[in-house]
């Protein structure tokens, strides 16, 4: 919860840290993601960052959401965070993210010490361990800790978007999905459904994922294409980040697939917006 007193502003954030600054934050810097669900709640970031994955030069557009990337600076990603261009462009808060245990994503460690020795940092925690309402929720406080009015219209298209994919799914022989992410000619990353928020939600809607065999890989099952292609999956959410290698035949031709983005901004409109799409996809990929 932010509480603004007039005096000071400040907010908890997910690890346990009052992050507090002077006045209100009018000039966030986040990373990129989260920097595009701040976006859909109307608050304008004045730059963002990658991560290690990211090319230091220029923002993935495919976690960029609806944010415009013209006129909003990018400080790079990882070992080639530029730190003085972000702290020179006067930012009055930072938020970042973590995937458990509180460390900063995206930022090497001794960066993120430096950075939050100059600026306010709130991190917000997007690992397995917290379901995807929860993250949404807690951007959503931030958000409206910054000013952000309530946006009951989003709520409730995704509302709307999760009774659809629910009943696209709910067919008497479920659609089989299997989530995945290109690593070359020869492998391949697969997802293993709860160890992803936004999988887990789409199981805990009744979408049929496939759970890879279990072995080596907390998030991943690295395998071939050949064995990918055994799972015999109706649908394959591929991974369209820049990092990803693209899709191609890999899995032959005529397989029904949807991009998806594991990173997907953490926003009620663009959690609508996949799943719809999803819903779309199963009723027309349905046995």
């Amino acid at each position: 919860m932010a509480h603004d007193t007039g005096r000071y502003w400040e907010f908890t954030d997910d690890r346990d840290h009052l992050v507090r600054a002077a006045a209100r934050p009018t000039r966030p810097v986040a990373y990129l993601p989260t920097g595009a669900a701040l976006y859909d709640h109307g608050i304008r970031p004045v730059g963002v960052f990658g991560s290690a994955h990211d090319d230091p030069a220029v923002p993935d557009p495919a976690k960029a959401g609806g944010l415009p990337l013209d006129g909003i600076g990018y400080f790079g990603a990882g070992s080639a965070l530029d730190l003085d261009a972000l702290i020179a462009a006067g930012p009055d808060l930072v938020v970042a993210v973590s995937y458990g245990g509180g460390q900063v994503y995206g930022i090497d460690p001794e960066a993120a010490k430096h950075l939050e020795e100059q600026v306010p940092v709130v991190v917000l925690d997007v690992g397995h361990g917290r379901s995807l309402a929860g993250i949404r929720e807690r951007l959503t406080a931030l958000a409206q800790g910054l000013g952000a009015p309530a946006r009951p219209e989003a709520d409730a298209e995704l509302a709307a978007a999760e009774r659809r994919l629910t009943e696209a799914a709910s067919g008497h022989v479920r659609p089989r999905v299997l989530a995945l992410s290109p690593a070359g000619p020869d492998s391949v990353h697969l997802a293993r459904p709860y160890a992803w928020p936004d999988l887990a939600a789409l199981a805990g809607l009744g979408v049929g994922l496939v759970d890879p065999p279990p072995g080596q890989g907390a998030n991943w099952s690295t395998t071939t294409w050949a064995e990918a292609a055994a799972l015999e999956p109706d649908l394959v959410l591929t991974d369209v980040r820049s990092n990803a290698v693209p899709l191609g035949d890999a899995l032959g031709t005529g397989l029904r697939t949807l991009p998806w983005n594991p990173e997907l901004p953490p926003s009620a409109r663009q959690h609508a917006r996949f799943a719809t799409a999803l819903a779309e996809a199963l009723e027309d990929a349905g046995p």
